[in-house]
């Protein structure tokens, strides 16, 4: 059997489910029964970090674990009890709106008062604030828009072409040095980050792992094709000011010029990608398949939901003056213990 010699190593385990997955992956240990997942907690460590593990088989691998595992049916039984308990306590808990135009109308809204992560950082974050931000959002920046890329043969017409026109800009416009992905590792490097990919897996908190699964979840299944598209629009409507408060931060805490660039980037080009994702991605998947309606509904309404479970985790962990992450502090962060 062949096994990848490049890719992160496999993470820590953090519960039996992710313990089981894990050792399978090395090929020392049985799989957990699919029927263990129901009782796990829904967005907890242990069944996201053991989802993660499956869904990262999809990108870019674990070093020493064989890429045939990817199409692995035992592995994939397990994926699906996994997925099942996710998504059920997510249809239960997410409030939805009653339309697309509603669902999108709130996120245009900008609260005069904002107190989310990125008011935060702007006006009180330190240095080891952004520095802990960027470590957590890394398991997604470094691998940005490739969650997204899995909708495109599941569109058509309109909506297919804007999303590909969106995704060309996300990757760079044909550059490599312009990449999204690549401009966020030049942000960690500011800061002081190792910038290799899968880094700090073992340090992010559970919500993160819940958001970055969230979008593979959707991305993964064509039967969530419209959930994906309303992650997306979400993703692209709230960017472009939350990115103008974090190069504000940035700016402010003198993080450097790539990790300035990185966010200014993303208010110029989400202001426009959030118009096209509006009008022709999501107008374009709903003129040829209006059915669709509430799984866009659902996605975009979903998203907003784990953001603000990380979010909540963020602010209490830093304004108790402790870290945010898992695993001791990042080199050379101080803070109050």
């Amino acid at each position: 059997m062949t096994h990848d010699r490049q890719g992160p190593p496999l993470p820590s385990p953090r519960g039996p489910l992710s313990t089981a997955v894990g050792e399978y992956l090395r090929g020392a240990g049985p799989l957990p029964r699919p029927e263990d997942a129901a009782d796990a907690e829904p967005y907890g460590d242990d069944l996201h970090l053991a989802l993660y593990l499956c869904y990262e088989l999809h990108y870019r691998g674990f070093a020493g674990v064989s890429p045939d595992r990817e199409w692995d049916p035992g592995l994939l039984r397990v994926r699906a009890a996994l997925e099942r308990r996710f998504l059920t306590s997510l249809r239960a808990d997410v409030p939805v709106h009653a339309g697309v135009d509603d669902a999108l109308a709130e996120l245009l809204v900008e609260p005069v008062d904002g107190t989310g992560v990125s008011h935060y950082l702007r006006d009180e974050g330190e240095l080891w604030h952004l520095r802990e931000y960027a470590a957590q959002r890394s398991l997604y920046h470094l691998k940005e828009a490739d969650p997204h890329a899995w909708v495109l043969p599941r569109l058509t017409g309109r909506a297919k072409a804007a999303m590909a026109a969106v995704e060309f800009d996300e990757y760079g416009g044909g550059r490599a040095d312009r990449l999204h992905a690549r401009l966020f590792a030049d942000l960690m490097a500011d800061l002081g980050l190792d910038t290799a990919y899968g880094r700090y897996l073992d340090a992010a908190c559970a919500q993160t792992l819940v958001t970055v699964n969230l979008m593979s979840l959707f991305g993964l299944h064509r039967s969530l094709r419209g959930a994906l598209v309303g992650h997306f629009a979400a993703v692209e409507v709230t960017s472009s000011p939350g990115s103008r408060r974090l190069a504000e931060a940035m700016r402010r805490t003198g993080a450097g010029a790539a990790a300035e660039h990185f966010y200014d980037e993303h208010v110029e080009a989400d202001a426009v990608h959030e118009q096209v994702v509006r009008h022709e991605v999501i107008g374009g998947l709903l003129e040829a398949e209006p059915h669709l309606a509430p799984d866009v509904v659902f996605g975009i309404d979903a998203t907003g939901h784990v953001e603000d479970l990380l979010a909540g985790r963020l602010l209490r962990d830093w304004r108790a003056g402790r870290s945010s992450l898992r695993t001791p502090d990042l080199p050379g962060t101080s803070h109050i213990s």
